[in-house]
């Protein structure tokens, strides 16, 4: 049996009500996403730099005397995981869990202990009981400065330094345009480039340092790493806006195809019971008149 008139205008009514609700969402989302896109485009060359001196410096040290230069052989792993407090972006959250647990598992397969630091509810709850969550970072990411990525570093360089685990992580949605945020996995500690050759494309200029390169990168280091924790927390916040608004606004567009379809189905079963109406009407009165 078909849908009556009226839980048919009843249905309408609730999706309106959602078609308003995201449309508003999607413009809130609009909104923050212009003031978070401007600070994480205005933080990225900064950011760009600072990797650049480091690399630079870190290619040139041969004697490892910061403890933050050890490398180590690598049996326990450190991830700092960012996702968003709240829901309602799409697969925003879900794409850098993915990434997070396909890292895991290799690490795993490879004997290797993983234990991670959350900032972001979403990625708190989905790898709470696990039991490898050994700090977390909650309804901290409406409004934030650098305080909280010294905070997140502050956290993790001491554990480091006691040798509690060997090479720290940080993964974050990289923000490429509203639509579009790729999960990036960035090796922090020990950096890549310590020792190598490759420290960046001034590599093969020669410096004069004073103070000494060694002096020079136990100030650079920390401000290196929450640098870069804070730049994956800018690209957090603006990507996690951009998807909203994407997800608000295919939810909006759904409401509406909804609605137009809901729209024919009333007219056609108000079509039909008009109809079923004038039939007994009819066979009403072709009783009456066979009556007479």
């Amino acid at each position: 049996m078909g849908a009556s008139l009226k839980d048919i205008k009843r249905q309408s009514v609730a999706v309106d009500k959602t078609r308003q609700i995201t449309r508003a969402m999607n413009m809130v989302a609009a909104s923050k996403l212009k003031a978070a896109q401007l600070k994480m485009e205005n933080f990225r060359p900064y950011a760009d730099k600072i990797m650049d001196v480091f690399d630079s410096l870190a290619s040139r040290v041969t004697s490892f005397t910061n403890p933050l230069l050890a490398v180590r052989e690598p049996r326990r792993v450190r991830v700092i995981m960012m996702t968003s407090d709240r829901g309602l972006c799409g697969g925003f959250n879900a794409n850098v869990i993915k990434e997070v647990n396909k890292f895991k598992r290799e690490k795993t397969a490879e004997g290797k202990e993983v234990s991670l630091i959350t900032a972001g509810k979403k990625g708190r709850d989905s790898f709470r009981k696990e039991g490898n969550v050994v700090g977390e970072y909650v309804d901290k990411l409406g409004n934030f400065d650098i305080s909280l990525a010294a905070g997140i570093a502050g956290e993790a360089v001491p554990s480091f330094i006691a040798e509690e685990y060997d090479e720290l992580y940080l993964c974050y949605n990289e923000f490429r345009n509203i639509a579009s945020q790729k999960p990036i996995m960035i090796r922090l500690l020990p950096a890549s480039s310590v020792g190598s050759d490759e420290g960046g494309s001034e590599s093969t200029v020669d410096y004069i340092y004073e103070p000494s390169e060694e002096d020079l990168l136990a100030h650079i280091i920390p401000l290196y790493l929450r640098v870069l924790i804070y730049r994956g927390l800018l690209e957090t916040s603006a990507g996690e806006h951009g998807a909203r608004m994407v997800a608000m606004d295919n939810a909006r567009s759904s409401c509406e195809d909804m609605l137009q379809s809901l729209t024919q189905q009333f007219n056609r079963a108000r079509q039909a019971a008009i109809t079923s109406e004038l039939m007994d009407i009819v066979g009403g009165t072709e009783a009456l008149s066979a009556g007479k």
